[in-house]
């Protein structure tokens, strides 16, 4: 009777690059935010394509989560894995489980897990860092004085006080030709530290910053420091100055999605045992900042947290309902990508998603659990 595979096996099996095109999702704007003319950049050689795993008989419990999945229009894929297994590998409405697919603003809990890495290795100070000094040349000519007091830790837990970039702003934000001179130029909403202003300038400073003091290009240091726990970016839109899109437009594929999720459940480290993140950083990013005028949804570095079925759940999402999920009481993680092209916030589809969470697929990991001792 065939077995789940591992996670490093199936990432390796399943990591394709595409191109990604869509939206950008977190608080949702009033109508789909057209797409940055950048690409990212040239394609990486494709590896050969491979079928999904069998879903193993042993695991049959995760059926009315598949079932039920079935019924939405603009799910693309499902992954599910538990205690390090990849349990439920499926692809619906015509999608495919090897092609890459645009994260959006999923892609902002891997921003925050290479700040992670660059304060672990000695490339930034830490989190209360402030970033004037690191982007002096592109601030306004006469700034606000409180531009000086926002941090690393502000733009990962949204609170830096700018006026935000994403929702009505965005298109105007990415026509713009310094995209992170206009985030620093935007008029000041709150002090830094104050409510949270949801906001993709906020992580594309991250993503300047991060090229800055490495002079490494954000998509080429995720690839190279997260590789060993199976993460990788197929592509990766540019603003003008070719600094990848922090918290946008980022591909990978569904395996990959799974991948990071699984790196934070195990508490940072591969498979293999090989630390990536250190287990004070995801208690950091996970831990309560701010929260959602929206949802109420805690949100701390780069993930949102909430409780699911009695169980605390955090999550990155991204417009038009790409979700990973981490339930680390259960030892399990789950992916979503959906069409890029939709909102999943006003629509109600991020919504039908958490329930399928907290009431399908949680039970059954619980059952799992049980059964398993």
């Amino acid at each position: 009777m065939p077995r789940p595979l591992s996670l490093a096996a199936f990432a390796v099996l399943m990591a394709l690059p595409a191109a990604a095109c869509g939206q950008e999702d977190g608080a949702p704007p009033p109508r789909p935010e057209p797409e940055p003319q950048q690409q990212a950049g040239a394609p990486q050689p494709e590896p050969p394509a491979a079928v999904a795993p069998a879903r193993p008989a042993a695991a049959p419990d995760f059926d009315l989560a598949l079932e039920r999945a079935a019924t939405f229009e603009t799910i693309r894929t499902l992954h599910i894995a538990q205690r390090g297994e990849v349990v439920e590998a499926e692809a619906y409405n015509n999608a495919s489980l090897t092609s890459a697919a645009n994260i959006k603003s999923a892609s902002k809990s891997l921003v925050s897990a290479l700040v992670g890495i660059a304060i672990e290795r000695g490339v930034l100070e830490g989190v209360d860092q402030p970033i004037a000094p690191l982007l002096r040349d592109q601030l306004p000519d006469d700034p606000d004085p409180r531009i000086e007091q926002i941090t690393i830790g502000h733009l990962l837990s949204m609170q830096a006080g700018l006026g935000r970039t994403s929702g009505g702003n965005y298109g105007r934000w990415v026509a713009s030709s310094n995209w992170v001179r206009a985030a620093l130029a935007m008029d000041f909403a709150d002090d830094p530290g104050g409510q949270m202003l949801y906001s993709t300038g906020s992580t594309h400073l991250l993503s300047a910053i991060l090229m800055r003091e490495t002079g490494t290009n954000t998509q080429a240091l995720a690839n190279e420091w997260l590789a060993p726990a199976g993460v990788r970016v197929s592509s990766w839109t540019r603003d003008p100055q070719g600094i990848p899109l922090g918290g946008n437009e980022t591909a990978m594929t569904p395996a990959s999605l799974l991948a990071l999720g699984e790196l934070y459940r195990r508490g940072g480290v591969t498979e293999d045992g090989e630390r990536i993140l250190t287990e004070d950083w995801i208690e950091q990013s996970w831990t309560r900042r701010t929260a959602s005028r929206f949802t109420g949804d805690s949100y701390g570095y780069g993930w949102f947290t909430r409780e699911m079925g009695g169980h605390m759940v955090h999550y990155g999402w991204g417009y038009g309902g790409q979700m990973i999920y981490v339930v680390p009481s259960l030892e399990l993680t789950v992916a979503i990508t959906s069409s890029p092209e939709e909102p999943s916030g006003r629509s109600g589809y991020r919504n039908d998603l958490h329930r399928l969470v907290e009431s399908l697929i949680v039970p059954a990991a619980e059952a799992r659990m049980a059964m398993s001792g």
